[in-house]
């Protein structure tokens, strides 16, 4: 059973010279319940816009978005219950590492002190206990990125969109990560959405995959 739907998906921007492009064109896309998904392409293709639509922050031009049935369409961001994850990691710099990862929490209404004490339960899990009084500027990359994953799985996101989340990081360091994540996802069973120009960063993690080339999704495996 598909758990998010695209259909008919359209989406045209103004390029560099003033003309239209387009970065999906009737673009069809099932994504089951419980799969991690990746969405390929090189930069400029249109992968990023594909997963802010789907978050609710562009709207498509034409064609519908479902998730569980539903038609996204009037419904906000905050409202759909989804976690991005930017190649920035976008964490608060004003904020510790702890409460980074409370922040979800507190936003949905629960209370600081309960929010803080779930937060460093997951930062436990992530062996990031010791941390959870630094501000974030001051961990490694690697860390920095756990985190990032930290606060996203923490509001037990229905969806979690995952955007370039490992290009910042050294070779070494991105093979890890995406072993650890791939394992924590499934454990999870977090629908996730994948979009990368790394095709064995690709096949390492996600069950299907999918190459956005002129605004149309290929499958590849």
């Amino acid at each position: 059973m598909s758990l998010l739907e695209l259909r008919g998906v359209c989406k045209t921007y103004v390029d560099a010279q003033g003309g239209q492009a387009l970065l999906a064109d009737r673009l069809d896309l099932l994504v089951p319940g419980g799969r991690i998904v990746a969405i390929l392409g090189p930069s400029g293709s249109g992968k990023s816009t594909l997963l802010k639509m789907v978050a609710g922050l562009e709207p498509p031009d034409a064609g519908s978005i479902y998730f569980a049935g539903q038609d996204l369409a009037a419904v906000p961001p905050e409202r759909r219950g989804f976690a991005l994850m930017f190649q920035d990691f976008a964490l608060f710099p004003h904020l510790d590492v702890l409460d980074n990862v409370a922040f979800g929490l507190v936003e949905q209404g629960l209370r600081r002190a309960v929010a803080r004490e779930r937060a460093l339960q997951m930062l436990a899990v992530f062996g990031l206990h010791s941390h959870a009084r630094q501000k974030v500027w001051r961990l490694s990359g690697g860390e920095q990125q756990r985190v990032a994953l930290a606060r996203a799985l923490i509001t037990q996101p229905r969806l979690l969109l995952l955007d370039e989340p490992f290009s910042a990081l050294d070779a070494e360091l991105r093979t890890r990560l995406r072993d650890e994540f791939s394992q924590r996802i499934a454990a999870t069973g977090i629908t996730t959405v994948l979009v990368t120009h790394d095709e064995a960063e690709a096949r390492a993690m996600a069950q299907q995959g999918f190459r956005l080339l002129q605004g149309r999704l290929l499958p590849l495996w």
